[in-house]
C-alpha cells in the first residue's frame, strides 16, 4: 500500500479579495474530492488572497498507480482552474 501526499501552490493573480479566493478554493477542492476520492484541504496562506496552497492525501495500491494518480491530479488542477501552479511538492509513503 502506498500513500500519496502532495502540496500544490497556485497563484491567482486576478484575485483581489479573500472572497474571490475562497470561491476558487472551494470549487477546486470539491472537484478534486469528487473526481479522485482523496482528502483535500487548504493548508497554508489562508490570509493571502493571491496564493492558494492545497494539501492532498490518498491511498494507492501500487507505485505505478500512485504516479499515474499524481499526474492526473496535476492535469486536472491545470484544466479546472485559472490559477497558475507555481510549486508542487510530492511524497510517497510506503506502508506494510
Amino acid at each position: 500500500m502506498k500513500t500519496l501526499v502532495m502540496k500544490v501552490t497556485l497563484r491567482a493573480s486576478w484575485s483581489h479579495s479573500l472572497k474571490e479566493k475562497r470561491m476558487v478554493v472551494k470549487s477546486i477542492i470539491q472537484k478534486l474530492k469528487n473526481k479522485f476520492n482523496i482528502s483535500v484541504s487548504e493548508v497554508d496562506e489562508q490570509d493571502i488572497h493571491q496564493t492558494i496552497v492545497i494539501g492532498i492525501a490518498g491511498i494507492c495500491g501500487t507505485s505505478s498507480q500512485l504516479d499515474s494518480t499524481m499526474e492526473h491530479i496535476i492535469t486536472f488542477i491545470e484544466d479546472n482552474t485559472d490559477a497558475e501552479i507555481i510549486n508542487i511538492q510530492k511524497e510517497q509513503i510506503v506502508s506494510l
